[in-house]
């Protein structure tokens, strides 16, 4: 069926504008979801009833089976196969005890509500390879933790969110950064720019990427401090007024740390290894020198991820069947247990697919970026890019397609305008995609910290997007200045002092 265009259109924006305003509204994100790709399926269609269920068909269809050459959509069977294995995995850590021994052990070594919030924020030192990853396992490891010094699910889906994009973001050798190393390299080739290396850009554009720099450092301030703001701070006083959280089961006394250690290093082992050998695979197709920044380059994620989680169990199993504390009956019954804790995260996983495929049928990015088109200072160019990226990840719920869109944009207006700018301003492209990501209800990666924290998803949205719009704000004008002076260091320092006159101008409001 043909659809109807509108590429040139401030039309496009409504499907997205509808489920989110809706989801803020009244909390009930599947409904909002819904009424968003309703209404997106029957303004590509023209209004036509039958085309747009034939529309909706086809689109739910193709997020498992593309058909044709393509055949199953294995990237988004795997991503789902991975949710189910590490609800599963979390399961049979709770029936066991393992999760409340290591709550035990974490209890006499971290001292503390802020050295639980510290330790599940430095977790992604060891996590950073891929934000799905970061956001599930870490939310496993720290949430028997959190929950004993009475930090809320709120924070925790906090920490799990504002460390794993702004993290992979950062780092050359993650999901993350791969595939933006490979957009870069297109475009030094597309507008022949020799003086930067694909990495040695990569880098550059790193130490500018103000709001995932500061998004960071913004955790371990909340963390140590205590800075809640917004709804986190009634969050925060209802999980200290209330008792010890019993959601993890407790089982027997003979588990000990060894039986969630062992299965994560698992989960971690096994899936870096699944990215290098898949990517090498890649690399060896093509003719070209197995690298390890060349194996992410070409990884596989989703299948790399499920062999971590079949890993995991594995191991969990064989330490369960060492020590003989877990019946029979039990252990079968974790895995209908997993499976139903994840079925409300795989839910609300489809309907963002859906409705981001909606969201690129009506072109709203391409919308998105004609409004930058036209007589507009080079000097302006890295804030309104910011801003642009943002708008565009936070409609779309997606980074990577954000930057997919957006860093060949940004590069062509740059090239035109200030070449000395082409830095700066895809840098603010990255920044701006991260912040959009973190605030939208459809972004993958939101979904999936509340998962891992096991927080109600609205209560994560609402309660982190004070501070990511404290940060975004901050590094609008340390874009401002780096389009004015072209130097990342005065931008760098300029927005890390409006974020710090910001904290203080909230927390002066709080003690009045």
């Amino acid at each position: 069926m043909n659809l109807v265009d509108y590429s040139s259109s401030l039309w496009s924006v409504v499907p997205a504008l509808i489920a989110l305003l809706l989801a803020i509204a009244t909390r009930r994100v599947l409904i909002s979801l819904s009424l968003g790709i309703i209404v997106g399926a029957l303004m590509l269609a023209g209004g036509n009833v039958l085309d747009a269920v034939l529309y909706l068909k086809n689109s739910v269809v193709s997020l498992l089976y593309k058909g044709g050459e393509e055949g199953f959509n294995s990237n988004n069977i795997n991503i789902i196969l991975f949710l189910v294995l590490l609800g599963i995995l979390t399961s049979l850590l709770s029936v066991s005890g393992a999760n409340q021994a290591f709550a035990n052990w974490a209890q006499e070594k971290v001292k503390g509500r802020r050295g639980a919030k510290l330790m599940a924020a430095c977790l992604v030192f060891v996590t950073f390879i891929d934000d799905y990853f970061h956001s599930l396992a870490v939310g496993a490891i720290a949430r028997p933790v959190t929950d004993k010094f009475k930090v809320s699910r709120a924070k925790l889906a906090y920490i799990l969110d504002s460390t794993a994009a702004p993290m992979c973001v950062l780092m050359p050798i993650s999901s993350w950064g791969a595939y933006i190393i490979t957009l870069i390299a297109g475009l030094l080739a597309t507008h022949s720019i020799a003086g930067y290396t694909p990495l040695g850009a990569f880098v550059t554009m790193s130490a500018m990427n103000f709001y995932a720099i500061f998004s960071i450092l913004m955790v371990f301030f909340v963390a140590y401090f205590s800075f809640d703001i917004g709804s986190m701070a009634r969050f925060e006083h209802n999980a200290m007024s209330q008792e010890e959280k019993s959601s993890e089961q407790r089982s027997s006394s003979e588990a000990g740390v060894r039986d969630l250690v062992l299965p994560i290093l698992a989960l971690i082992i096994g899936t870096v290894t699944m990215m290098l050998k898949t990517g090498g695979d890649a690399l060896a197709e093509s003719g070209n020198p197995f690298t390890i920044l060349g194996a992410f380059e070409n990884t596989t994620v989703g299948i790399s991820l499920v062999t971590g989680g079949v890993a995991s169990i594995i191991v969990l199993t064989l330490c369960l069947l060492m020590r003989r504390h877990i019946s029979v009956g039990d252990y079968t019954k974790a895995y209908g247990s997993g499976v139903k804790m994840m079925s409300g995260a795989i839910l609300i996983l489809f309907f963002a697919w859906t409705i981001n495929g909606v969201v690129s049928d009506m072109q709203t990015g391409k919308y998105l970026s004609s409004l930058v088109a036209g007589n507009i200072s080079p000097a302006f160019l890295p804030a309104i890019l910011f801003v642009l990226a943002s708008a565009m990840a936070f409609s779309t719920g997606t980074s990577w397609g954000t930057f997919g869109i957006m860093l060949p944009i940004g590069a062509a207006m740059a090239m035109h305008s200030d070449p000395n700018l082409i830095i700066p301003c895809l840098s603010a492209v990255m920044a701006g995609a991260v912040c959009g990501d973190h605030c939208s209800p459809v972004s993958d990666t939101t979904i999936l910290s509340s998962t891992g924290a096991q927080c109600n998803h609205m209560d994560h949205v609402l309660s982190q997007l004070p501070y990511a719009l404290l940060v975004a704000v901050a590094s609008v004008v340390g874009y401002l200045v780096v389009g004015f002076t072209e130097s990342g260091l005065l931008g760098f320092i300029t927005a890390g002092i409006t974020m710090l006159v910001l904290i203080m101008l909230f927390k002066a409001k709080n003690v009045e």
